[in-house]
């Protein structure tokens, strides 16, 4: 494995970094401040607004699509820095076009979608006119299993009636999110439990499409983006809406969870190193007993282990990275597995460990560290728990080595 970055990765990490020192890192309070006095919560923050076209005219844009026809033309290993660079602000990657669940869905579209859908929903997409949510999650089936998947989706003549109830749909309460994928089961009584769920375009303004709450994650509602509980009741949208035709539901999110895993791990880890860095800042200018912080034993032993437990996921991130490149994400899937074990739970060790430093201040508004701390417990069981991918990673191992 070489990881070391070509001249062009190089040039946008460079650009990268210095984009996010002039236009986010000094954005970061008033982005908050706006926020808590906002009218309308759920309005795109004017901030992204702003920024958006200087990340497009800086050549920041759409960094996450391997192709150059309408992205960096990266790969999944060169994309890797650039994804922990933004992931120190959580709502950065939205103003370079690469925030969730966009980028999954707009993967979608390109690798499934019809011309016809690609024209209505990639290409505003693509242009970062539009936002987008993903339905899979429902509160009445554990479905981190997705064959348990009860939204019914059933063909009537030229349509499909949508009937359920899904809830945590990410980005569904921002008033620029147009257009939901809809996971669901169009054959229901199919032996083949992989084969009854299919996936289906719903506009966000459907009749019968009922928001009935924000859901909160740890106390967040995580405006502007928000996550949305939605009562689906005999909606109807045209039988061209179908992705890719009926039964491929359950091969579709396989296919967008595999990346979408690892850009989640790749982001947590740059929240993770942005911890270890307030957490020296904070640990050399703080004295308590007489001492500096950063003279106290217990203090240095957190900050090493940080700084040791940061690196390993950081070099399992990039050798995941490379061998989905190299190999393909089905071949990669034992590194993924592994990836989105360790990530979000040394993330969450790491923040904690920090917000322990910084005292009071640490579980105030006044740090990144307690809205870190709640998107890394999320992707604790988000695109999948932690128990599952164990699960599914011994079961794998002892198969290989068992015999």
């Amino acid at each position: 494995m070489n990881f070391e970055y070509s001249d062009k990765v190089k040039e946008l990490i460079a650009s990268l970094e210095a984009f996010m020192d002039e236009h986010i890192y000094p954005r970061e309070q008033e982005f908050n401040d706006y926020l808590a006095t906002a009218k309308n919560r759920w309005a795109t923050h004017p901030i992204i607004e702003e920024l958006k076209p200087k990340a497009k005219a800086a050549g920041l844009w759409n960094l996450f699509l391997p192709n150059t026809e309408h992205g960096a033309g990266l790969n999944n290993l060169e994309y890797a820095p650039l994804a922990e660079i933004m992931g120190r602000v959580l709502w950065s990657p939205e103003v370079f076009n690469c925030s969730a669940p966009d980028t999954g869905n707009m993967e979608v579209f390109a690798q499934y979608a019809s011309d016809e859908q690609k024209e209505k929903w990639l290409k505003p997409l693509l242009a970062g006119e539009i936002r987008s949510a993903f339905a899979m999650t429902e509160p009445e089936v554990a479905s981190s299993d997705a064959t348990n998947i009860e939204t019914s989706i059933i063909r009537d003549g030229d349509e499909y009636v949508i009937n359920g109830r899904k809830w945590y749909i990410s980005g569904a309460m921002n008033e620029h999110c147009k257009i939901m994928i809809v996971m669901g089961k169009t054959d229901a009584q199919n032996p083949n439990r992989h084969i009854q769920q299919s996936q289906i375009l719903v506009p966000m303004d459907t009749k019968g499409v009922q928001i009935i709450r924000p859901m909160e994650v740890l106390g967040w509602d995580d405006a502007p983006e928000g996550h949305a509980e939605i009562v689906f009741d005999n909606v109807r949208v045209p039988a061209s809406n179908i992705i890719a035709g009926e039964g491929r539901g359950f091969e579709i999110a396989q296919g967008r969870l595999g990346p979408g895993r690892i850009h989640h791990c790749m982001r947590l880890i740059g929240q993770a190193q942005r911890a270890l860095e307030v957490m020296c800042q904070r640990a050399e200018s703080r004295v308590a007993f007489g001492r500096k912080l950063s003279e106290q034993g217990s203090i240095r032993e957190d900050i090493a282990m940080s700084s040791c437990e940061i690196e390993q996921a950081r070099l399992l991130t990039l050798k995941a990275a490379d061998a989905m490149d190299r190999f393909g994400n089905k071949a990669a899937q034992e590194l993924i597995s592994q990836i989105k074990i360790i990530a979000p739970n040394m993330t969450s060790r790491v923040i904690d460990r920090a917000m322990q430093v910084h005292g009071a201040k640490g579980v105030s508004q006044d740090t990144f560290l307690p809205r870190g701390f709640a998107y890394a417990r999320m992707i604790r069981f988000a695109d999948g728990p932690c128990q599952v991918h164990m699960s599914q990673l011994g079961r794998a191992l002892v198969k290989k080595h068992g015999a």
